[in-house]
Protein backbone atom coordinates (compact mmCIF):
# COMPACT_ATOMS: atom_id res chain seq x y z
CA UNK A 1 0.00 0.00 0.00
CA UNK A 2 1.56 3.46 -1.11
CA UNK A 3 1.13 6.66 0.55
CA UNK A 4 -1.54 7.85 -2.16
CA UNK A 5 -3.30 5.09 -1.16
CA UNK A 6 -4.10 6.26 2.28
CA UNK A 7 -4.63 9.64 1.85
CA UNK A 8 -7.15 11.88 3.71
CA UNK A 9 -7.29 15.43 5.41
CA UNK A 10 -7.81 15.95 8.84
CA UNK A 11 -11.23 14.84 10.66
CA UNK A 12 -13.06 16.98 13.13
CA UNK A 13 -13.15 16.35 16.82
CA UNK A 14 -14.24 12.52 17.58
CA UNK A 15 -16.82 11.43 19.55
CA UNK A 16 -16.42 8.96 22.58
CA UNK A 17 -19.52 6.83 23.31
CA UNK A 18 -19.99 8.62 26.58
CA UNK A 19 -21.13 12.05 24.72
CA UNK A 20 -17.41 13.88 24.71
CA UNK A 21 -14.97 14.96 22.03
CA UNK A 22 -11.94 14.34 21.22
CA UNK A 23 -9.37 16.76 19.24
CA UNK A 24 -7.47 15.55 16.65
CA UNK A 25 -3.84 14.26 16.51
CA UNK A 26 -2.21 15.43 14.56
CA UNK A 27 2.63 14.25 13.81
CA UNK A 28 4.56 15.78 12.15
CA UNK A 29 7.19 13.39 10.87
CA UNK A 30 10.18 12.29 8.12
CA UNK A 31 12.78 10.55 9.50
CA UNK A 32 15.27 13.39 7.65
CA UNK A 33 16.27 16.33 9.37
CA UNK A 34 16.46 19.67 8.68
CA UNK A 35 12.76 19.44 7.01
CA UNK A 36 11.31 21.75 9.28
CA UNK A 37 9.19 19.61 10.88
CA UNK A 38 9.91 22.19 14.03
CA UNK A 39 8.90 25.65 12.47
CA UNK A 40 5.77 23.82 10.63
CA UNK A 41 4.38 22.08 14.17
CA UNK A 42 4.65 25.53 16.06
CA UNK A 43 3.62 28.18 13.18
CA UNK A 44 0.73 25.87 12.14
CA UNK A 45 -0.79 25.70 15.60
CA UNK A 46 -0.53 29.35 16.06
CA UNK A 47 -1.92 29.57 12.85
CA UNK A 48 -5.19 27.38 14.18
CA UNK A 49 -4.94 29.43 17.72
CA UNK A 50 -5.46 32.83 15.35
CA UNK A 51 -8.82 31.16 14.12
CA UNK A 52 -9.86 30.63 17.51
CA UNK A 53 -9.17 26.74 18.68
CA UNK A 54 -7.82 25.27 21.64
CA UNK A 55 -4.52 23.95 20.59
CA UNK A 56 -1.79 21.77 22.24
CA UNK A 57 2.03 20.82 21.05
CA UNK A 58 4.30 17.93 22.14
CA UNK A 59 7.70 18.52 21.65
CA UNK A 60 8.85 14.70 21.45
CA UNK A 61 12.27 15.53 20.10
CA UNK A 62 15.06 15.03 22.99
CA UNK A 63 16.70 18.51 20.91
CA UNK A 64 14.17 20.24 22.52
CA UNK A 65 13.95 22.73 19.52
CA UNK A 66 10.16 23.28 19.61
CA UNK A 67 10.64 23.91 23.51
CA UNK A 68 13.50 26.17 22.60
CA UNK A 69 11.55 27.81 20.13
CA UNK A 70 9.02 29.22 22.87
CA UNK A 71 11.72 30.74 24.96
CA UNK A 72 12.07 27.60 27.18
CA UNK A 73 15.72 25.90 28.38
CA UNK A 74 14.89 22.05 28.23
CA UNK A 75 18.39 21.51 30.20
CA UNK A 76 16.19 23.94 32.90
CA UNK A 77 12.65 22.08 33.22
CA UNK A 78 12.39 19.62 35.79
CA UNK A 79 9.74 17.20 34.11
CA UNK A 80 8.93 16.61 30.36
CA UNK A 81 7.48 14.45 28.00
CA UNK A 82 10.06 11.74 29.45
CA UNK A 83 8.47 11.81 32.52
CA UNK A 84 5.37 11.48 31.05
CA UNK A 85 6.10 8.10 28.72
CA UNK A 86 8.60 6.69 31.14
CA UNK A 87 7.09 7.05 34.54
CA UNK A 88 3.12 7.68 33.55
CA UNK A 89 3.55 10.99 34.92
CA UNK A 90 0.10 12.95 33.60
CA UNK A 91 0.53 15.31 30.98
CA UNK A 92 -1.25 18.20 32.56
CA UNK A 93 2.51 18.19 35.19
CA UNK A 94 4.73 19.08 32.20
CA UNK A 95 2.15 21.43 29.61
CA UNK A 96 3.54 25.27 29.87
CA UNK A 97 2.11 28.06 28.91
CA UNK A 98 3.35 30.07 25.70
CA UNK A 99 1.73 31.30 22.20
CA UNK A 100 0.18 27.92 22.49
CA UNK A 101 0.07 25.40 25.33
CA UNK A 102 3.07 23.20 24.92
CA UNK A 103 4.20 19.64 26.14
CA UNK A 104 7.97 20.32 26.77
CA UNK A 105 10.79 18.04 26.06
CA UNK A 106 14.50 17.80 27.79
CA UNK A 107 17.81 16.02 26.98
CA UNK A 108 16.10 12.82 29.46
CA UNK A 109 14.07 11.79 26.57
CA UNK A 110 17.34 11.29 24.41
CA UNK A 111 17.52 8.30 27.08
CA UNK A 112 13.31 7.24 26.65
CA UNK A 113 13.84 4.64 23.54
CA UNK A 114 16.15 2.37 25.75
CA UNK A 115 14.25 2.84 29.23
CA UNK A 116 10.57 2.05 26.92
CA UNK A 117 12.13 -0.89 24.87
CA UNK A 118 11.23 -2.94 27.51
CA UNK A 119 7.89 -2.02 28.68
CA UNK A 120 4.54 -3.64 27.98
CA UNK A 121 2.77 -1.71 25.89
CA UNK A 122 5.73 0.64 24.78
CA UNK A 123 4.36 1.85 21.46
CA UNK A 124 1.15 3.32 23.43
CA UNK A 125 2.90 5.19 25.90
CA UNK A 126 1.83 8.32 24.33
CA UNK A 127 -1.72 7.33 23.19
CA UNK A 128 -2.38 6.61 27.06
CA UNK A 129 -0.64 9.98 27.86
CA UNK A 130 -2.77 12.21 25.30
CA UNK A 131 -5.86 10.61 26.38
CA UNK A 132 -6.75 12.43 29.84
CA UNK A 133 -6.18 15.93 27.80
CA UNK A 134 -7.54 15.24 24.20
CA UNK A 135 -10.91 16.68 25.32
CA UNK A 136 -9.85 19.69 26.29
CA UNK A 137 -8.24 20.78 22.94
CA UNK A 138 -9.36 20.64 19.33
CA UNK A 139 -5.81 19.73 17.85
CA UNK A 140 -2.74 18.68 19.64
CA UNK A 141 0.22 18.67 17.56
CA UNK A 142 3.33 16.21 18.07
CA UNK A 143 7.14 17.18 16.98
CA UNK A 144 8.89 14.22 15.99
CA UNK A 145 12.81 13.31 16.38
CA UNK A 146 14.24 13.02 12.97
CA UNK A 147 14.19 9.01 12.98
CA UNK A 148 11.55 6.32 12.66
CA UNK A 149 12.71 5.10 16.54
CA UNK A 150 10.20 4.43 19.10
CA UNK A 151 9.42 7.89 19.90
CA UNK A 152 8.07 8.17 16.29
CA UNK A 153 6.34 5.12 16.34
CA UNK A 154 4.70 6.27 19.83
CA UNK A 155 3.63 9.62 17.91
CA UNK A 156 2.44 7.41 15.12
CA UNK A 157 0.48 5.51 17.44
CA UNK A 158 -1.64 7.83 18.83
CA UNK A 159 -2.37 10.22 15.86
CA UNK A 160 -5.37 10.28 13.54
CA UNK A 161 -2.93 11.71 10.65
CA UNK A 162 0.29 12.99 9.76
CA UNK A 163 1.90 15.93 7.80
CA UNK A 164 5.12 15.40 6.14
CA UNK A 165 7.66 18.32 5.92
CA UNK A 166 9.73 17.64 2.85
CA UNK A 167 12.63 19.79 1.72
CA UNK A 168 12.27 20.37 -2.13
CA UNK A 169 15.32 18.29 -2.63
CA UNK A 170 16.09 15.19 -4.34
CA UNK A 171 17.31 13.60 -1.39
CA UNK A 172 14.63 14.25 0.67
CA UNK A 173 12.40 12.67 -1.91
CA UNK A 174 13.70 9.25 -1.46
CA UNK A 175 13.58 9.45 2.55
CA UNK A 176 9.59 8.90 1.69
CA UNK A 177 10.07 5.63 0.83
CA UNK A 178 11.09 4.68 4.40
CA UNK A 179 8.48 6.59 6.17
CA UNK A 180 5.82 4.90 4.11
CA UNK A 181 7.11 1.60 5.21
CA UNK A 182 6.68 2.35 8.81
CA UNK A 183 3.43 3.61 8.26
CA UNK A 184 2.42 0.35 6.72
CA UNK A 185 3.25 -1.15 9.58
CA UNK A 186 1.65 0.71 11.84
CA UNK A 187 -1.50 0.25 10.10
CA UNK A 188 -1.14 -3.42 10.65
CA UNK A 189 0.06 -3.27 13.84
CA UNK A 190 -0.56 -0.71 15.98
CA UNK A 191 -3.07 1.85 14.37
CA UNK A 192 -5.48 1.10 11.61
CA UNK A 193 -6.81 4.45 10.96
CA UNK A 194 -3.60 6.51 10.95
CA UNK A 195 -3.42 8.49 7.48
CA UNK A 196 -1.38 11.14 5.60
CA UNK A 197 -2.75 14.08 5.94
CA UNK A 198 -0.66 15.67 3.43
CA UNK A 199 2.84 16.34 2.32
CA UNK A 200 4.19 19.90 2.42
CA UNK A 201 7.24 21.10 0.21
CA UNK A 202 9.22 23.15 2.67
CA UNK A 203 12.58 25.37 1.78
CA UNK A 204 11.17 26.25 -1.48
CA UNK A 205 13.13 28.43 -3.87
CA UNK A 206 11.08 29.12 -7.02
CA UNK A 207 14.10 30.87 -8.43
CA UNK A 208 15.60 27.40 -8.70
CA UNK A 209 15.45 24.61 -11.26
CA UNK A 210 16.31 21.86 -8.63
CA UNK A 211 13.21 23.77 -6.53
CA UNK A 212 10.69 23.46 -9.30
CA UNK A 213 11.57 20.21 -10.21
CA UNK A 214 11.33 18.93 -7.12
CA UNK A 215 7.47 20.16 -6.66
CA UNK A 216 7.14 18.23 -9.91
CA UNK A 217 8.69 15.52 -9.07
CA UNK A 218 6.02 15.30 -5.78
CA UNK A 219 3.29 16.17 -7.20
CA UNK A 220 3.91 13.65 -9.70
CA UNK A 221 4.29 10.71 -7.63
CA UNK A 222 1.91 11.63 -4.63
CA UNK A 223 -0.60 13.79 -6.48
CA UNK A 224 -2.90 15.04 -4.48
CA UNK A 225 -1.36 14.12 -0.70
CA UNK A 226 1.09 17.62 -1.66
CA UNK A 227 -0.49 20.25 0.00
CA UNK A 228 -1.02 23.87 -2.53
CA UNK A 229 0.78 26.04 -0.30
CA UNK A 230 4.41 26.12 -0.12
CA UNK A 231 6.82 27.05 2.44
CA UNK A 232 9.47 29.09 0.92
CA UNK A 233 13.34 29.63 2.12
CA UNK A 234 13.53 33.07 4.70
CA UNK A 235 15.98 33.89 7.23
CA UNK A 236 11.89 34.92 9.35
CA UNK A 237 12.19 30.91 10.38
CA UNK A 238 15.47 31.32 11.32
CA UNK A 239 14.98 34.83 13.36
CA UNK A 240 11.89 33.92 15.18
CA UNK A 241 12.84 31.38 17.52
CA UNK A 242 15.70 33.30 18.35
CA UNK A 243 13.05 35.60 20.48
CA UNK A 244 10.99 32.92 21.66
CA UNK A 245 8.28 33.22 19.21
CA UNK A 246 6.61 31.95 16.27
CA UNK A 247 7.03 33.43 12.79
CA UNK A 248 3.47 34.54 13.14
CA UNK A 249 4.33 36.70 15.88
CA UNK A 250 7.53 37.73 15.18
CA UNK A 251 6.35 39.52 12.07
CA UNK A 252 2.90 39.02 11.98
CA UNK A 253 2.29 40.38 8.22
CA UNK A 254 5.15 39.07 6.66
CA UNK A 255 5.14 36.18 3.95
CA UNK A 256 5.94 33.67 6.00
CA UNK A 257 3.44 34.13 8.60
CA UNK A 258 1.20 34.46 5.46
CA UNK A 259 2.23 30.69 4.41
CA UNK A 260 1.53 29.08 7.50
CA UNK A 261 -1.94 30.88 7.67
CA UNK A 262 -2.69 29.59 4.21
CA UNK A 263 -1.50 26.06 5.46
CA UNK A 264 -4.06 26.43 8.25
CA UNK A 265 -7.10 27.27 5.79
CA UNK A 266 -6.09 24.12 3.37
CA UNK A 267 -5.59 21.60 6.35
CA UNK A 268 -9.15 22.51 7.69
CA UNK A 269 -10.97 22.81 4.64
CA UNK A 270 -9.80 19.14 4.43
CA UNK A 271 -11.30 18.42 7.57
CA UNK A 272 -14.52 15.81 7.57
CA UNK A 273 -15.97 14.21 10.26
CA UNK A 274 -15.57 11.02 11.67
CA UNK A 275 -18.72 8.69 11.79
CA UNK A 276 -18.91 6.53 14.36
CA UNK A 277 -21.16 3.51 15.07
Amino acid sequence: MGLTGILTRPRKRTSTSKGATLGQVIAFANQKGGVAKTTTTINLAVAFKEKGFNVLVVDLDPQGNLTMSQGMDPDTVERSMYDVLVHSLPIEEVIHRAEVDIAVSSIDLAGAELALASMIGRERALQKGLLPVRSRYDYILIDTPPSLGLLTINALTASDGIIVPVQCEYLSLRGLVQLENTLTMIRENLNPVVDIYGILPTMYDSRTVHGREAIEMLKENFGDLVFDTRIRKTVRYAEAPVQGSSVLKYDPSGSAAEAYRDLAKEVLNGATPRQHA
